[in-house]
Order: structure tokens, then sequence, then C-alpha cells
């Protein structure tokens, strides 16, 4: 295989980052709401900026960095760049129930017309769109 067709080695997506406006608020809806473990967090003064490194449940990594006045997010979820952060769940039902319990407002569950999976979305306190997409036990997409 010449090296213009070889193949990255890449071994799957490392951390997904985000920026909050508002980070006691954030932190607190990883934290509680998503179920979020802290691996570190700093703070650094010259740039009035926080960062926190999180770990969800399933191994996903998460960095959360706070910035004085970011711009908000332009639309919902058509922006440019990220569109949405998809997390997989092998029972969705129990965890719209855990959410909802938890005072977050998943919308109503729907179902994919390519694949038939089903999935909802809620939103972090910034406007961010999360997917909670439903997944089989054997499925590691």
């Amino acid at each position: 295989m010449s090296p213009m067709h070889a193949c990255l080695p890449l071994a799957g997506i490392h951390h997904v980052a985000l920026i909050t406006a508002d980070y006691p608020r954030a932190r607190r809806f990883y934290l509680k709401v998503l179920d979020a473990q802290i691996l570190q967090e700093t703070y650094r003064a010259e740039r009035d900026s926080h960062k926190l490194d999180l770990r969800l449940p399933g191994g996903i990594q998460l960095e959360l960095f706070s910035f004085p006045s970011p711009p908000p997010r332009p639309s919902y979820p058509e922006a440019c760049g990220l569109r949405h952060l998809a997390l997989a769940t092998t029972n969705l039902d129990a965890c719209v129930a855990l959410l909802v319990s938890r005072e977050a407002r998943p919308e109503p569950i729907r179902v994919d017309t390519l694949t038939g999976a089903r999935f909802t979305f809620l939103a972090d306190p910034d406007g961010t769109p999360i997917e909670l997409y439903e997944v089989s036990a054997n499925d590691h997409r």
C-alpha cells in the first residue's frame, strides 16, 4: 500500500473540549446530571480560565473550559463546528428517567429513520446539544 493510501494509526477519540460561559453551573451539570468524574481541575489566573478534565461513564473524556465572555452559540444545532456530542447508551429509557429525576429536560425519544435506533437530545447549561443514542450491548460505535 502506498503512503498516500496507508491508514492513519488512530485509536479513537481522546477527548471532546467544550467552552462554558458559567463554569460553576456547567461543572455541576456534568458532575451531577451526567455522572462525570473529575480527573483534574485547574484555574489559570493569567487567562481567568478554568480547565476541568472529566471522565464520563464509558470512559469518555471531556475538557470543560471557561473563558470570560465567550461568544454565544449562533444556532441550535446547525452552527458551524461541533454539531452535538453523542453519547451511547444500551438503555435509553433508564437514562431518560434518571435525567428527568435530576431535573434535566431531555426531548421526547425519537427514532432515527436511517438506522432505526432510538435517540433523544438534551442541552448542557450553555446550550450545547447532547444526544443520547441507544445501541445494542454489542455495538461499540
